[in-house]
């Protein structure tokens, strides 16, 4: 349902006839509170000699979730310890070999009330003992000891085993063996971690046995041949029921690869994998699909001008029990290609990327929040005088003042499948890099005072249809529903007399356009820019500049008639400079700008505008700046119910009115200290008719 509602939209469903309420939300609020979160630690380590240490850590938190509110203050505070006890390179001798023993044992508490500002545990730590990423706070209790022999080959064994336990809700106990070989050139490296656990309602064992073997082959340049096997086993069991959780999972992953020599700068590998996925019914894990991938990856950066980097994935999916899993038989690839350049000196320099590929697209739906004027990037008009802040009065905001919304996006919990293609590149051509300047003549020195710039950024992404998207330039039409976004980026710049401090121009072409698939339908937008500058330095005092704009804006959104526009725009701003100096720089400047909307009511308007900035600088540390516009502005339109106060109306005017615009500021910057800047800024305008509109801030920044 497309609706211009500023966030979801809920329906209310009365109650049945026995008073039990039918929905699924309730129209609440959430107060957020103003909180405070203190933590202070202290450690101590203690060397009982060279290899043998003590180490201890203490901490206390303090988690106050209401600083408004003096009650239910007794759980704020929590405490955390932990001690060990560490032996390192001890010396044994064990079947006539010599080798070091590293020894650790270690102890820790963690209160159900302590509450750290960072993370405590790793990343992976619930998962290691098949517990939910989400689970309770609870008492910690974790204590665990590792014994590890090694020789200077580097042949290793290590074993380690925990126990951890969370008073009254969970008890496991973890071992893990792992192990590094050398023989005869083979690398052996396993490990196995076997875990058991117990709770009131659950029992579980999580197995995680991984194996690789490779061996590099000096006689064939040094490849590396490989083959590698890795498996999970995850079985949490209802104790009431006998039948495992949904927690309960399992895999298996083979894999064979081909390296070549890894120190090489030109260096290449080829790998292969298979994958299948057990998941839990009744009582046991039953596979549910299968997964074929190959991976091919290339690195080419011997040569210094020319560098390519190459690393492509195919992926063959396999269901085998459609009922354990949504997702559906499936061919799937990803690649990733660069090309860099640096060639002649410099004369030629830039790069490529493309990129292809397919996964999961989260759906998303946004809402503007409003935050103090200022911090936001949007402004809300209230087009219709309704009251009611909807998604089709949102822009851009023109003002700081203005700037009271966010556009916040809010992620969902449905995916769809989605491809997407990217290429990128960028070129620069810079002809001085070959040619001298002072020497050349004729046509050559013509070529040193020319330069090029250009660069492409393109990026589309669709709801998949099973086939590979390689085509980053295919047209989608405003009603494909298969569209998630559309964005494209060109720009080309033509300079001449870059170099020269007297004169020189420049001529620039942009082209934007963009497709995005919002909750309300397809938003498309274009906007192509033309700019020419040119300037003289009259003398090195005096100085003048030219700029000419064609600009065309385009924004399309069918189910938001009343947003669209295509405004055609033509400026001109010819402007004189005056700098003293280090000290003291003024610049006055004359626009005359001319807009026509070519759809809807027909808008047109005309601009003639006189501005002056001044900048000024008082001894080393302070600045001044101040400046001052006026603008006629002059808006008709071919129907008398079209009025500024509409999205055209607001583009085309930049945020001001109909008739004189008065606009001014004034900036004074200190520097207090080594890295300390003060700065105070004032506002100002008086657009057209309305009030005059005072703006005032202070910031205190530190400069690293």
């Amino acid at each position: 349902m497309n609706t211009t509602a500023n966030g979801k939209v809920f329906k209310w469903v009365s109650p049945d006839v026995n008073n039990i309420k039918q929905g699924d939300w309730e129209p609440v609020i959430l107060l957020v509170t103003p909180k405070k979160r203190q933590i202070a630690t202290v450690g101590a380590q203690y060397f009982i000699n060279q290899n043998t240490s003590i180490k201890t850590e203490f901490a206390v938190s303090k988690n106050d979730v209401n600083l408004f509110s003096s009650k239910d203050k007794a759980n704020d505070n929590g405490i955390a310890t932990k001690i060990q006890l560490i032996q390192q390179d001890k010396k044994v001798n064990l079947f006539k070999r010599s080798l070091l023993m590293q020894t650790n044992i270690g102890y820790e508490y963690v209160q159900s009330r302590f509450v750290p500002i960072e993370r405590l545990r790793n990343v992976e730590f619930n998962r290691d003992w098949g517990l939910p990423y989400d689970i309770a706070p609870a008492d910690e209790r974790l204590s665990n000891a590792s014994f590890q022999l090694g020789d200077a080959k580097g042949n290793q064994l290590k074993y380690e085993v925990s126990n951890y336990n969370r008073i009254n809700q969970f008890n496991g106990i973890r071992q893990i063996f792992s192990n590094n070989l050398i023989i005869k050139g083979w690398n052996i490296a396993d490990r196995f971690s076997f875990t058991t656990s117990n709770s009131p309602l659950q029992k579980g064992m999580y197995v995680r046995p991984a194996i690789d073997i490779n061996k590099v082959m000096p006689k064939l340049k040094n490849i590396q041949v490989g083959a590698g096997y890795s498996s999970e086993h995850n079985a949490i069991t209802n104790k009431q029921y006998d039948t495992l959780s949904a927690l309960s999972y399992a895999f298996n992953m083979w894999q064979m690869y081909l390296r070549s020599d890894q120190a090489k700068l030109n260096r290449y590998g080829v790998s292969f994998f298979a994958r299948n996925d057990l998941y839990p019914v009744v009582n046991k894990l039953t596979l549910s699909d299968k997964s074929k991938n190959v991976n091919v990856f290339t690195e080419l950066l011997k040569n210094e001008h020319h560098q390519f980097k190459l690393n492509l994935t195919y992926r063959k999916l396999q269901i085998i029990n459609e009922k354990l899993t949504l997702q559906k038989p499936d061919e799937s690839l990803l690649g990733r290609g660069e090309y860099f350049i640096n060639e002649w000196n410099g004369l030629i320099t830039g790069n490529v990327l493309y990129e292809v590929g397919a996964g999961q697209e989260q759906k998303r739906e946004f809402t503007f929040i409003e935050v103090p004027a200022g911090q936001g990037e949007y402004t809300w008009n209230d087009y219709n005088n309704n009251g009611i802040a909807e998604l089709n009065e949102f822009e851009i905001a023109q003002f700081p003042d203005q700037r009271k919304y966010i556009r916040v996006n809010t992620p969902t919990n449905q995916y769809v499948k989605a491809t997407y293609v990217t290429l990128n590149y960028s070129l620069d051509i810079n002809p001085r890099a070959i040619i001298n300047p002072s020497t050349a003549k004729g046509f050559r020195k013509l070529l040193t005072r020319v330069s090029t710039s250009s660069a492409l950024q393109t990026n589309k992404k669709n709801i998949s249809d099973g086939q590979f998207q390689f085509n980053p330039f295919s047209k989608n039409q405003a009603d494909d529903t298969t569209l998630l976004t559309l964005s494209s980026f060109l720009t080309n710049t033509f300079f001449f007399n870059r170099a020269s401090s007297k004169w020189g121009m420049d001529i620039t072409h942009i082209m934007s356009s963009g497709k995005s698939l919002l909750i309300y339908g397809v938003e498309s937008r274009k906007l192509r820019n033309l700019t020419y500058k040119a300037r003289v330095n009259i003398t090195r005092k005096i100085s003048t500049n030219l700029t000419l704009l064609s600009i065309s804006n385009d924004l399309s959104t069918p189910n938001y008639t009343n947003k669209n526009y295509n405004i055609e725009q033509r400026v001109a701003i010819p402007s004189i400079s005056y700098i003293s100096g280090s000290n003291l720089r003024i610049t006055t400047s004359y626009t005359v700008s001319n807009k026509k909307n070519t759809i809807g009511y027909l808008e047109k308007l005309s601009n003639k505008a006189i501005a002056t900035d001044l900048k000024y600088n008082v001894l080393s540390n302070s600045t001044i700046n101040a400046g001052f516009a006026y603008n006629y502005i002059n808006f008709t339109s071919s129907d008398a119910a079209a009025t500024a106060n509409s999205t055209v109306g607001y583009i085309m005017l930049e945020g001001l009115l109909p008739g004189k615009n008065y606009l001014w500021n004034l900036e004074f910057t200190k520097r207090l200290a080594g890295n300390i800047e003060m700065s105070l800024q004032y506002d100002g305008r008086k657009p057209g008719n309305a009030k005059i509109v005072n703006i005032g801030r202070a910031s205190i920044r530190a400069i690293f």
